[in-house]
């Protein structure tokens, strides 16, 4: 059986399984990164059951290999403190946001051996997409990091079709890296996968009903 065959997702729901996406999110943000302290901090403790966030982890067997986190409700009154310098002139960043729903997704782990294996980050990026866009959300955005070795922002740019929108030097995480952030129109990025008619997009929209697919990539 294939490593893809083996691998499955799940919602983090349970106590057991916070700890288990706890163990992955410190490797990567605590061990590998050295941004953050205190591994509880990660995945806090009121995330569990919130109908406000998400936490997706990706299964090898009995062992978890990947998490994300979307948030659907973001925390703008944060963002206002990190000092965004905007890189779209005349964007109204408040209006932009009350007249679109926009959720935040990060958060994003893959143990190191497990990274170059691209179906572990597809599952999470599917899961996170289709239940944003079930939720009626149009939205993603994300922050990466300038000097990351391991940063997502070709990915994002070139698969995704994430675009820049602002630069910030602060944020939650204790990284000297400048964020860059990026916002992807959900619609927009279905068609333009749906037009190059690659794996991805066929992948991402497995188990899809033919009238969501038509809808989400009408014109």
């Amino acid at each position: 059986m294939s490593l893809k065959d083996r691998l499955y997702i799940k919602k983090v729901e349970s106590l057991e399984d916070r700890e288990r996406a706890l163990d992955v999110l410190s490797v990567v943000y605590s061990d590998e990164k050295h941004w953050v302290e205190n591994r509880d901090r990660l995945l806090p403790m009121e995330d569990m059951g919130s109908e406000e966030v998400s936490w997706f982890s990706v299964w090898l067997e009995d062992q978890i290999v990947g998490v994300t986190r979307v948030l659907y409700k973001i925390p703008t009154e944060l963002y206002e403190k990190y000092g965004f310098k905007l890189l779209i002139p005349g964007l109204n960043v408040k209006d932009f946001i009350a007249n679109n729903k926009i959720a935040e997704v990060g958060r994003f782990a893959v143990l190191p051996i497990y990274r170059k294996k691209i179906f572990v980050a597809a599952l999470l990026m599917r899961a996170a997409g289709t239940e944003t866009l079930q939720k009626g959300f149009s939205h993603f955005i994300t922050d990466v990091f300038e000097n990351d070795p391991n940063t997502p922002y070709g990915f994002h740019q070139r698969v995704l079709g994430f675009k820049e929108v602002a630069t910030h030097e602060v944020g939650e995480l204790h990284c000297q890296s400048r964020r860059i952030t990026m916002l992807l129109d959900l619609k927009d990025a279905l068609k333009c996968m749906k037009r190059r008619k690659g794996w991805f997009f066929r992948f991402v929209t497995e188990g899809w009903s033919e009238q969501a697919v038509r809808q989400l990539c009408a014109n």
